[in-house]
């Protein structure tokens, strides 16, 4: 890996820079593993808009589309194979990493499908089938932190396989994701799964909370309003990080992890920058902490390695500013909770509509290879 760069500095601090897309192209073009390379890159989140970018560009994906068509595959069961594989190949890149930092790195997610996510028996059956079907111990399974979600995220745990739980919007909701995730290892200890092998992530979303919130503030519209603008996001992740240390030194977790369990770390998501008058790098430079992860666009992964001025940890210690930043914000008359359960339905309904874009291309795809 490249040294004397920001973003090996910002592996210095603590923070594994995770890339937030995945292609065929990128894996057999050589170009993910310039970035592991090059840019200190350890790991790789995906969901379906991503795949249905990869798939819509390039020609990479014919000859297994043709395969697939002529062995009489639907559009549901494309998308399985093609996307497993993609995940599966690049699990086999990050073995390396995954090795040598003991499981914790060398990750690559794929998530349950989306129109499952209020369905805790089928997310559950479908976490297990693609985990089956990767067969690769480095993958991660992502679960949306809905209500429903909450117990497969328990289930998947206890069947010993790890998890990237994702859509994580509130404080309150990430403390139950992290009970879900301790209730999953005290199930599998029962079961007799090892521990140590069960690795878990929680993303947590950053830009899409200024987003929702900065518009609230500009309806208000007070001095003290437009003076808030850009500066909830982060506070919220900051208060996040302060729930992980707080949960992982319970005598609940203590005794988990006594018996050889891993923290499940906090991941920032959503952490390219929307609005073009906040600096590019902000989300991460802002939120750099030891045992975080932070899954960038590679827009932001490129502006960080060009300029980002990493400042060490710049979260612990800042819990009673990041306290008073919600304070205000609220005070303005913007509502957390409702601003956090927007957020989560419509995350979920984004995913959904790239899902059935994919679909649809698939479906094209199939029919011009017959």
């Amino acid at each position: 890996m490249t040294e004397n760069t920001p973003t090996a500095e910002l592996s210095k601090v603590g923070v594994s820079i995770w890339l937030d897309d995945l292609s065929r192209d990128r894996i057999t073009s050589g170009g993910l593993q310039k970035l592991i390379d090059e840019k200190n890159v350890v790991g790789v989140t995906t969901n379906p808009t991503i795949f249905a970018g990869a798939l819509s560009k390039g020609n990479a994906y014919d000859a297994q589309v043709a395969e697939l068509a002529k062995a009489g595959k639907d559009a549901t069961g494309a998308v399985f194979e093609i996307t497993t594989d993609d995940v599966a190949n690049a699990c086999d890149l990050f073995l390396p990493i995954y090795e040598s930092s003991k499981g914790f790195d060398g990750r690559v997610s794929i998530e349950v499908e989306p129109g499952l996510a209020h369905d805790t028996e089928g997310t559950i059956a479908q976490a297990k089938q693609l985990h089956d079907r990767v067969a690769r111990e480095n993958v991660l399974i992502k679960i949306p932190a809905t209500i429903e979600g909450l117990a497969a995220i328990t289930e998947t745990i206890a069947a010993g396989i790890s998890v990237n739980v994702t859509l994580i919007f509130s404080l309150e909701r990430y403390r139950d994701v992290i009970n879900a995730y301790l209730t999953g290892l005290e199930k599998a200890k029962e079961a007799g799964h090892d521990l140590s092998k069960i690795h878990s992530v929680a993303s947590f979303f950053v830009s899409r909370v200024d987003t929702e919130i900065d518009k609230r503030l500009d309806a208000v519209g007070t001095d003290e309003a437009a003076a808030l603008k850009g500066k909830a996001g982060v506070a919220n992740a900051r208060l996040a990080y302060e729930v992980y240390e707080q949960a992982f030194t319970t005598e609940r977790a203590q005794y988990l992890l006594d018996a050889g369990a891993n923290k499940q770390r906090p991941l920032w998501a959503s952490t390219g920058v929307k609005d073009p008058s906040i600096p590019d790098t902000f989300y991460v430079v802002e939120l750099a902490a030891p045992e975080v992860v932070n899954t960038m666009p590679e827009k932001t992964l490129d502006a960080t390695f060009d300029h980002g001025e990493i400042k060490g940890d710049t979260i612990s210690g800042t819990y009673l500013e990041a306290n008073k930043v919600l304070d205000a914000v609220a005070a303005q008359g913007v509502s957390y909770a409702d601003v956090t359960e927007q957020l989560e339905r419509e995350g979920v309904e984004k995913f959904v509509v790239s899902w059935n874009e994919l679909l649809e291309a698939i479906t094209g795809q199939l029919e011009a290879a017959k």
